[in-house]
């Protein structure tokens, strides 16, 4: 399983418009280079292969909220990044690394697909399959 992350959302442009131009411009175009450069769908043309080969299915999980949400008490705050790398839960002062409290809940997200995140989510679609692949 994997989030269904969309790469045209993640790689909008920072400059802004005349009355309010944006910030970090330079930054963020190189952080979108970078984003563009992993080639997600290959790699995931090429995983949905190899599982459906193997008698796998690839599924993705919605992305909402993986990395704000605490893997053990199950509370959704942005505060609990405290960086990139690490995650501390403002509720209960559960600490993890920030990919794995992540990787926890998206793992949880396939195995309970009807628990929606925040309310007014379609819970039927927290987890989609992809079609194998021949």
């Amino acid at each position: 399983m994997v989030e269904k992350l969309r790469a045209k959302n993640m790689t909008r442009s920072a400059k802004g418009t005349v009355e309010a131009p944006g910030v970090n411009v330079k930054a963020k175009a190189g952080l979108n280079r970078s984003i563009l450069n992993v080639g997600w769908f290959g790699f995931e043309a090429k995983l949905a292969y190899k599982l459906a080969e193997r008698g796998g299915q690839l599924a993705h999980v919605n992305p909402a909220y993986t990395s704000q949400t605490c893997s053990a008490c199950g509370a959704v705050d942005s505060r609990g990044r405290e960086s990139q790398a690490s995650f501390v839960c403002p509720c209960c002062g559960f600490r993890s690394n920030a990919d794995l409290n992540a990787a926890i809940n998206i793992e949880r997200r396939w195995n309970t697909p009807l628990l929606s995140v925040e309310a007014g989510d379609s819970a039927a679609h927290e987890a989609e399959t992809l079609p194998v692949v021949a």
